[in-house]
């Protein structure tokens, strides 16, 4: 039994069948639309969570699903509110926390969770079916250091960086994300088509050498870079901050992560030498994510790099700098990387 809150004294066995269509069918659109199931039972004030089951109704057989009649075959195993309960644990909670081993929920992890929760034997087969059916795909997830402070990162995106911001904005510095890569010769991505179970080759040098690239991008959708054969070493770093510096007419304010060499005391005098036209900041330990320069890497090597036939070391280095003077050429892309959900905080306030 269910009621609607604030109409206590009916029973929802009461209600005529169209109000219970209309009920139905509107929480559904509404999650369909983008809302949270959480949100829908508020806002229609539903007592009991049976929009779990109307969900998974709905995604099986359509609105005809949703409609009043009597339900054929036998009754499901898992109730409404059942259905609740592993929603929330396998959108909000880590295997590791309910003491699984394994840090992904599969479905075989899942059917353990219902095994132990309600005593329910369910196939795995059957739990992709229900996964499914509640709006849930097979995702890769993203990676993040177990080492990472997540009250620091809070605090960077929330005040930091907005103390970053006003600095700069009062000094008329333009602010930069900065950050170094290497790309082997033997890195590739992408897929080709195939003739079903005949994996394709494609002939490539065995040989194995690498270049470096440093970039600092701007929410303008400025692109500066260099290309070495070097390792990435003090010097390294300082020449390409020297490049940078010429290239802007105004100071430069670069937001690099905490890399040895961005903090060596070869650097600090460096910027110390600069008397302000050039200021350094660090971003939260093993917080990479939260470096909009990482996006050209993805571009560089994913989209580039990654899917060309590479026959030398000059070759791999020209092939890298033709490519980044590309993207410099194209700001709007630039520009983009800074929508990515992790990156958004630093277009907010963007004036520079």
């Amino acid at each position: 039994m269910w009621y609607v809150r604030g109409m206590t004294e009916l029973d929802g066995r009461k209600l005529g069948r169209k109000t219970l269509e209309e009920i139905r069918i509107r929480a559904v659109k509404r999650v369909e639309a983008g809302e949270s199931p959480e949100v829908v039972i508020k806002a229609l004030g539903l007592s009991r969570a049976r929009i779990y089951e109307w969900i998974a109704k709905y995604r099986e057989g359509g609105i005809d699903a949703l409609k009043s009649r009597t339900a054929p075959g036998r009754a499901p195993k898992l109730s409404g509110p059942q259905l609740q309960v592993i929603y929330r644990i396998v959108t909000k909670d880590d295997p590791r926390q309910l003491k699984f081993s394994f840090a992904l929920w599969t479905c075989a992890m899942v059917r353990e969770l219902i095994r132990q929760k309600f005593e329910i034997h369910l196939s795995e087969v059957t739990i992709g079916r229900v996964l499914k059916k509640l709006g849930l795909t097979p995702q890769r997830p993203l990676w993040r250091a177990y080492q990472q402070d997540k009250r620091l990162v809070v605090s960077w995106m929330a005040l930091e960086y907005p103390k970053i911001e006003a600095m700069a904005k009062a000094a008329g510095a333009a602010i930069f994300w900065g950050d170094e890569s290497a790309i082997r010769s033997d890195y590739h991505s992408g897929t080709t088509w195939a003739p079903k179970g005949k994996t394709p080759v494609v002939s490539a040098t065995g040989a194995r050498f690498k270049v470096n690239m440093l970039s600092a991008i701007s929410v303008r959708g400025a692109l500066h870079f260099m290309v070495t054969e070097k390792n990435v070493t003090s010097s390294a770093f300082i020449d390409f901050l020297e490049r940078l510096l010429h290239d802007c007419d105004k100071p430069v304010y670069i937001i690099v992560d905490r890399h040895p060499v961005h903090r060596s005391a070869q650097v600090q005098k460096y910027v110390a030498s600069t008397e302000g036209r050039l200021r350094i900041f660090h971003l939260p330990p093993y917080s990479p994510e939260l470096n909009p320069d990482e996006q050209v890497w993805n571009h560089v090597k994913n989209h580039g790099i990654g899917r060309m036939l590479i026959k030398g070391l000059s070759d791999l280095k020209e092939r890298v700098a033709a490519r980044l003077e590309s993207l410099r050429s194209m700001p709007e892309i630039v520009r983009n990387f800074f929508l990515h959900p992790d990156i958004r905080y630093c277009s907010m306030f963007a004036n520079l």
